[in-house]
């Protein structure tokens, strides 16, 4: 049976980085801070609410001052999912 022939593969050259075309914030120094007063101003804005029987921090919004609340605290979980 004859041997096959071999064929020789191209070495793998990557394609040229583009250095104009991308911005790298390589520190996320702000993460921790921004994440810790999303979590501060949700728990206060919560006991602020309860505090005050409701009446502050925005009458208006009455018990849609927990869901406010807890926005700022899931704002808060979102912004440390870029922490490293």
């Amino acid at each position: 049976m004859p041997k096959s022939r071999i064929r020789k593969k191209a070495d793998y050259s990557p394609p040229p980085a583009k250095q104009g075309a991308s911005i790298k914030l390589n520190s996320r120094a702000w993460v921790a801070p921004v994440m810790l007063a999303m979590f501060v101003i949700g728990l206060a804005w919560i006991v602020v609410f309860y505090v005050t029987d409701g009446s502050l921090p925005i009458d208006k919004l009455d018990n849609w001052n927990i869901v406010v609340g807890f926005g700022f605290i899931a704002a808060g979980f979102g912004v440390s999912t870029q922490w490293k």
